[in-house]
């Protein structure tokens, strides 16, 4: 960092959670111009402590002195604490960034993926929106690949099943399958049955319509994000046994014709796309692929012989990285190089 580039203060909340803890570690990695870092947390994490490049920090619970402090909010502590605290910090002057789903399909909230629509940040006059919601992580993932694809082929409708890591469910989740696989029998099972050696094909409540409320957050966030109401999204979301990375099943119909090569070639260009996919050597994503990496992995690139105009692929992430912390962090960045407000 430069003695003469700008630097901004950061406030944390939820610092003391996986994906909080992930924030910390992404804004280091990325050399995000930090000023000053403001880790909060709950009453029930006041005082507990975090590392941020080398150094560590006692959090903190939110109020409004501390977020008058804050250039920009980064907010994962749950859609309660965002709907608290949110409107909070934006009033006394922050710049929101929430990875919950409180604000997410709210119509004057930009629901953004810096690959996909960051444009929708500002408002006609350039400035930037108070609160910004981060997508679900099974969502951010799929539309980063769909973009180019829509816009080129146009496309018709998406079936989409997941496999989910246990991570998904935050520091619980990962715990249970600890626990599990070390024979601890629970009261009550986190993943609403046995997750290890399993795949649940539950994740949040479901629905009056038999869709669970994960499914339909990839319905209605993917038609918000690529701005198409009119598109077609068919999920089934499913909890398996892995620690980090979520992998996605796609199978995407198009209007326009394609050739393999062409798509290969559009994604691996793609922003923030690798492509693996060279079955003879046994090359492909898998969860290990993405652990601890922000970019979103390709691969299976293959046509549907069985229905036309109609291409598969296998997608993977790392949930609490690109699927969270650094999709927030990547909005960061995007805001610190096009905005030119005057923050303090």
């Amino acid at each position: 960092m430069s003695s003469t580039e700008k630097t901004y203060s950061v406030a944390v909340l939820g610092a003391t959670g996986l994906v909080g803890r992930t924030m910390l570690q992404v804004l280091h990695e990325r050399h995000f111009p930090v000023r000053k870092i403001l880790p909060l947390a709950s009453e029930r994490s006041r005082g507990k402590e975090v590392d941020f490049r080398g150094d560590t920090f006692v959090t903190e619970v939110p109020c409004p002195e501390v977020f008058s402090q804050a250039d920009i909010a980064l907010f994962s502590a749950g859609a309660g604490a965002s709907r608290q605290w949110a409107p909070v910090a934006a009033e006394a002057g922050a710049i929101v960034i929430d990875n919950s789903s409180a604000f997410r399909m709210d119509p004057e909230v930009p629901l953004v993926v810096p690959e996909v629509n960051p444009e929708t940040m500002f408002d006609a006059e350039g400035r930037a929106k108070k609160i910004i919601a981060n997508p679900n992580c099974s969502t951010i993932q799929m539309v980063v690949v769909l973009k180019p694809l829509h816009d080129r082929y146009t496309i018709r409708r998406v079936v989409v099943s997941t496999y989910q890591s246990v991570t998904g469910k935050g520091k619980a989740g990962h715990d249970a399958l600890e626990g599990e696989l070390a024979g601890k029998v629970p009261g009550s099972f986190v993943h609403v049955h046995q997750i290890a050696f399993n795949a649940v094909p539950h994740i949040d409540v479901f629905q009056e319509n038999d869709y669970t409320k994960e499914e339909m957050k990839m319905v209605n966030e993917t038609r918000k994000i690529m701005c198409d109401e009119s598109l077609s999204v068919s999920p089934t979301t499913v909890r398996i046994p892995v620690y980090g990375g979520h992998g996605e099943s796609l199978n995407i119909e198009f209007e326009k014709d394609f050739d393999i090569e062409a798509v290969r070639e559009l994604l691996a260009e793609a922003p923030g796309i690798i492509v693996q996919d060279d079955p003879s050597s046994n090359l492909y994503p898998m969860p290990l692929t993405s652990y601890e990496k922000d970019e979103v992995f390709v691969g299976r690139i293959r046509r549907d012989y069985w229905h036309p105009k109609t291409l598969n692929m296998w997608v993977v992430a790392d949930n609490l990285r690109k699927g969270a912390a650094t999709n927030a962090v990547q909005i960061a960045e995007k805001l610190v190089n096009i905005y030119e407000g005057s923050w303090s």
